[in-house]
C-alpha cells in the first residue's frame, strides 16, 4: 500500500483587515464640511442637524462647525421608545 492518506480541507484560514469603525471626531471638536464623524454598521448613532448619513451608515458633516452628541428618544416601529445618540454640527 504505497499511497498517502487524503489531507483534510482547511477552513477559516482567511484573514481580513478590520473595518476601522467608530467615532472619528468627539464632542466639541471642530469639523469641516464633508468630514467623517462616525463610521458604523447600522444606525447606532443617528444624524441630526448639520449632518448627513451615507448609504453605509457613515455620518458626515454637512457644514462647518463643532460636533455635538445628544441623547434623545426615538420611537421604534413596534411603538416602543428607546434612547439613541444623535450627532449634530452647530
Amino acid at each position: 500500500m504505497s499511497h498517502v492518506k487524503a489531507g483534510g480541507t482547511a477552513k477559516n484560514v482567511h484573514d481580513s483587515p478590520g473595518q476601522r469603525l467608530g467615532v472619528k471626531l468627539f464632542g466639541g471638536q471642530a469639523v469641516k464640511i464633508g468630514q467623517v464623524i462616525v463610521r458604523q454598521v447600522g444606525m447606532s448613532k443617528r444624524p441630526g442637524i448639520g449632518t448627513k448619513m451615507s448609504r453605509n451608515y457613515t455620518i458626515h458633516a454637512a457644514k462647518d462647525g463643532t460636533v455635538g452628541y445628544e441623547k434623545r428618544k426615538v420611537r421604534l416601529f413596534s411603538g416602543r421608545s428607546v434612547m439613541r445618540t444623535e450627532v449634530t454640527v452647530k
